[in-house]
């Protein structure tokens, strides 16, 4: 697989690119507004889109979902809870096949209703986490549509439960580098430390 990790934009953003080796078929992943970047490493690689994936409706993640479904004649794909362009929508458990790997839906609300992480293949065991798990931090809630107890339920119950090994790929670099692990995040990160469902909302109340 080629798997490529791009900083985009000018909120310390990331997009990605998944690509299957022998089909050059590929994935971008939240574009934001890198599309002369992004299509530059398109031709760089002979890669051919398949889908375009928005982690969240947010505009810093998907300002040129359009433009380069336009130019490269892919599908742009988001949650059906998402009320943003998609020629496809997606709930939790879906599977995506692109060339000889797969991409699982998860549906992880809290940050925004239509907030999803995507599990790349079992044997690849990457995790791209959009805004709902930072390298250190979590998907803020206090923006429209953000709900912690949602959040929550996204981390402790969906995310945490992945297995320590499954690597990390978050939608920004906020951390103290760009990637890390479950395993890492739950000794690491003070914020999945929290002994209970209730510290945690009342942590993010107080806006700690």
């Amino acid at each position: 697989m080629i798997f490529l990790q791009i900083p985009v934009g000018t909120y310390r953003n990331f997009a990605y690119i998944l690509a299957d080796e022998a089909t050059r078929l590929c994935v971008i992943v939240d574009p934001d507004f890198g599309f002369d970047k992004i299509l530059r490493l398109l031709e760089n690689y002979r890669l051919k889109v398949k889908y375009i994936i928005g982690t969240h409706s947010h505009p810093d993640h998907i300002f040129d979902c359009q433009k380069l479904a336009s130019r490269t004649g892919a599908k742009v794909i988001m949650h059906k809870e998402s009320r943003a362009y998609k020629d496809q929508m997606v709930e939790d458990g879906d599977i995506l096949k692109i060339g000889t790997f797969e991409i699982r839906i998860l549906y992880t609300p809290g940050h925004t209703p239509d907030s999803i992480c995507l599990l790349v293949d079992e044997e690849e065991r990457k995790l791209l986490t959009g805004d709902t798990l930072f390298v250190g931090g979590y998907g803020r809630t206090d923006l429209q549509g953000g709900n912690p107890e949602k959040l929550y339920d996204s981390l402790f119950e969906k995310i945490l439960k992945l297995g320590d090994d499954v690597e990390i790929y978050p939608g920004h670099d906020y951390g103290d580098k760009p990637s890390s692990t479950i395993g890492r995040e739950k000794r690491r990160n003070q914020f999945l430390n929290l002994k209970s469902k209730e510290e945690f909302l009342a942590f993010l109340r107080e806006g700690k």
